[in-house]
């Protein structure tokens, strides 16, 4: 693992999915708004659990195509240079943010912090505000007309019930 990759998940991920929740509820401690971690023996400590046991395992699986098949990594100052096409990047577009925003839902259920609901649902809408107008005309000026194509058969945030596969193309799933 190069440290383009440590200095990527450091950064990115660690500011959105670390930080930046930390001090939300440091802010909000206190207050009617303070964050009361869920007991083990309740039940949306364990869904806690589960979704972000799924939420890791789409991150790993998205940073370790980028690095592996994109020969690059999710940060914007080594961005992948091989189109990744392959594993959850065939059910939808950004399955790396919807990895992220399980996260931060699992935090929020975690922690029972509303104040981490509404930063999931401000990084949600920056992203829906940001993909489309800025990193996908990035991706179509590298990528031309693959990453159109793809995108006419590729949700952005919902996945598609069956995995996509370009014609002609025998890559693994």
């Amino acid at each position: 693992m190069g440290w383009s990759l440590v200095r990527a998940i450091i950064l990115l991920p660690g500011m959105v999915l670390g930080v930046i929740p930390f001090f939300i509820t440091w802010l909000t401690r206190n207050t009617r708004f303070s964050a009361s971690a869920a007991s083990h023996q309740q039940a949306v400590f364990w869904l806690a659990i589960f979704v972000a046991g799924i939420a890791l395992v789409l991150i790993i699986r998205t940073v370790s195509l980028f690095f592996k098949t994109g020969k690059g990594t999710p940060a914007p100052w080594d961005p992948p240079k091989k189109f990744v096409v392959s594993g959850p990047y065939r059910y939808m577009r950004n399955p790396m943010i919807t990895g992220a925003l399980l996260v931060l839902l699992a935090e929020s259920l975690l922690f029972q912090s509303w104040p981490l609901v509404c930063w999931m649902c401000v990084f949600l809408i920056g992203n829906m505000i940001y993909f489309p107008l800025v990193e996908e005309k990035g991706l179509k000026r590298r990528f031309g007309e693959d990453y159109a194509l793809y995108c006419k058969n590729v949700p952005r945030w919902l996945p598609r019930l069956r995995p996509w596969k370009p014609e002609g193309e025998n890559q693994p799933l």
